[in-house]
């Protein structure tokens, strides 16, 4: 059969890889803080470097990733991603057992440092999966259906793993860590694989960072206020005395998750570039309230229409990414792609706190309605066209 006679039904599998395989991400970070600081008894930096070293490893292995999958296949790639992720369980459990902080410490910085890799390849590899299974016309709709199964591990992960670390301490979130690695692998090894890409010859990684850089450009410039959002806007309601600081982070996800739900498919229909056009400036639209914002009722109009803004530029920048690529390195321009997105996350913070030091919370949300505004620049600039 080919890909575009595949029903969009045969793409469910792959979220579900997705789902279960980023609950095992998702478990431990509420709760690493807490374990670092409170159990093993070093300070609150230590802790968030603790925390952001699985997004260096992320940012890192993005393209590796890529590259495994074109050449060895996505399936064998999401069956090496999901035993990265129990042995960094399994890893997080010897921690928690060790009663001698400082190597506990340190078999902890190696666990987060393996699920890097581990969440590169489970994210490409599936995605890939999918792409190769429904074929490149449907790019958007995958990416779609892989974006809400990523927010909704991490919305289902984040509670779990606050009850389990209540319940049993660190050594229950690393053993859920380590069942959930499991689970995957009970879902994909039944799954067949899809027949390779294209054969031919690929495009080097930095051939493919030059056709694509335009398109996570954007995606870097559209994903730099969630990370801002995420970051400042509990401290921005504290200086203003406002309460449900809260509410600004669900209505976004409400707008993030509502907006997939009814214009999913858009990004195939309409083409990418004129949806993350509209979709840049909706999410300027909620930056601007939520800078100007006089009481915390705007601000939250304001968080979800960023979200609403936000939802669709990952699917839609992706599908003028897979466009512009040769088949055969499909892959590759996946974890190329996705890296962008991981670096927005990674560098919003502390370049929101210098603008938070120097100009208040509220310069916060301009530079995020800014950087939305030069994204659009980019997408009206020429030199669009596909490779």
């Amino acid at each position: 059969m080919s890909p575009s006679a595949v029903p969009a039904r045969a793409l469910l599998p792959y979220p579900l890889i997705v789902l279960v395989g980023f609950l095992s991400i998702a478990l431990p970070l509420p709760v690493l803080s807490q374990h670092v600081n409170e159990g093993l008894g070093f300070s609150l930096l230590t802790a968030g470097l603790v925390i952001g070293l699985q997004s260096i490893g992320t940012i890192l292995t993005r393209q590796w990733a890529g590259r495994l999958a074109d050449r060895a296949g996505s399936r064998r790639a999401v069956l090496l991603g999901l035993p990265l992720a129990g042995l960094s369980g399994l890893l997080s459990l010897l921690s928690a057992l060790m009663p001698d902080p400082v190597p506990a410490l340190a078999v902890l910085v190696v666990a987060r440092l393996l699920m890097g890799p581990a969440e590169s390849l489970i994210l490409v590899g599936a995605m890939t999966w999918g792409i190769t299974r429904l074929g490149a016309a449907r790019t958007g709709l995958v990416m779609t259906w892989q974006g809400m199964a990523i927010f909704g591990a991490l919305g289902i992960g984040a509670p779990i793993g606050l009850w389990l670390m209540g319940r049993f301490g660190f050594a229950g979130v690393s053993a859920a860590m380590i069942a959930v690695a499991l689970l995957g692998l009970a879902l994909v090894l039944p799954l067949s694989p899809v027949a390779p890409l294209a054969r031919g010859a690929r495009t080097s990684a930095l051939g493919v960072f030059g056709l694509i850089w335009r398109e996570g450009t954007v995606l870097f410039l559209s994903a730099a206020p969630q990370a801002l959002l995420s970051g400042y806007v509990a401290l921005h309601f504290a200086s203003r005395g406002w309460e449900g600081a809260g509410l600004t982070l669900t209505g976004f996800g409400v707008g993030v998750v509502a907006t997939r739900l009814l214009f999913g498919g858009m990004p195939d229909r309409l083409g990418g570039r004129r949806v993350a056009l509209i979709s840049l400036g909706v999410e300027a639209l909620g930056q601007a309230l939520l800078w100007t914002a006089p009481g915390p009722v705007m601000a939250v109009v304001g968080a979800t229409l960023s979200g609403a803004g936000m939802s669709l530029i990952f699917p839609a920048m992706g599908v003028e990414a897979v466009r512009r690529v040769p088949a055969a390195s499909r892959g590759l321009a996946v974890g190329s792609f996705s890296a962008f997105f991981d670096a927005a996350i990674g560098l919003a913070g502390p370049v929101g706190g210098l603008i938070a030091l120097v100009g208040g919370f509220p310069a916060v949300f301009l530079a995020g309605g800014i950087a939305c505004l030069i994204g659009i620049a980019l997408l009206l600039r020429g030199g669009w066209g596909h490779a």
